[in-house]
């Protein structure tokens, strides 16, 4: 029996699954339609660390249905939340995977002057003036040439541990600290404590 997408938009995502797994292989598609928007905002989120947007999205497809798939409402959260992780996750995956194959250092796929906080908007922050955020300094102070932005890059580099350096790369694709702690697999806790870390290193850095 075919279903439209009618049949389906009375019943919760959990709902759905349990009658995914009773036969109706249909919803697989339903669902991957529903929450192709938050693959999407996935791959735009973690663009900033490098990759082709379109190769971003047919990631997030791919953690979508993974989500669709590995779906377990007695272990995990709701729907939404356990397919925005897996979504989140296969794209930062293959982004660390596209960078290992070609090599790429951290000071080559992030900048100082990436924007934070509103990226894209018009409305961000520069990550120099984020991390070095002091009423002290004055907007020119933060003019860098490109000379001195590229040491500072590699004193970053080589100042960041692994963990670090994989907390300051959803940092700075807009992650919240509970989002950067499920996509790499850490409590909280650590990975606040190493986002305050990172931050007081690179103030340092940045004296």
């Amino acid at each position: 029996m075919d279903h439209g997408i009618n049949d389906y938009q009375g019943y919760s995502d959990e709902e759905l699954i349990d009658r995914l797994r009773a036969g109706e292989t249909e919803i697989t598609d339903y669902l991957c339609d529903k929450y192709k928007d938050l693959v999407r905002k996935g791959a735009r989120s973690m663009f900033i660390l490098g990759g082709d947007t379109e190769d971003l999205i047919q990631e997030g497809m791919i953690g979508l249905f993974k989500a669709v798939r590995d779906y377990d409402s007695g272990r995990d959260a709701s729907f939404f939340t356990f397919a925005e992780l897996c979504i989140n996750r296969q794209i930062y995956t293959a982004v660390q995977a596209s960078r290992r194959k070609k090599h790429v250092p951290l000071n080559e796929a992030i900048s100082l002057y990436s924007q934070v906080d509103g990226a894209g908007d018009g409305e961000g922050r520069f990550l120099l003036e984020e991390l070095a955020d002091d009423s002290r300094q004055d907007p020119e102070s933060l003019l860098l040439d490109k000379e001195r932005v590229k040491e500072l890059e590699q004193t970053i580099e080589e100042s960041l541990s692994p963990f670090e350096k994989q907390v300051l790369d959803l940092y700075l694709a807009q992650m919240t600290t509970s989002q950067i702690a499920r996509i790499l697999g850490k409590n909280e806790k650590s990975t606040d404590n190493a986002l305050q870390r990172l931050k007081g290193k690179l103030k340092k850095i940045l004296k």
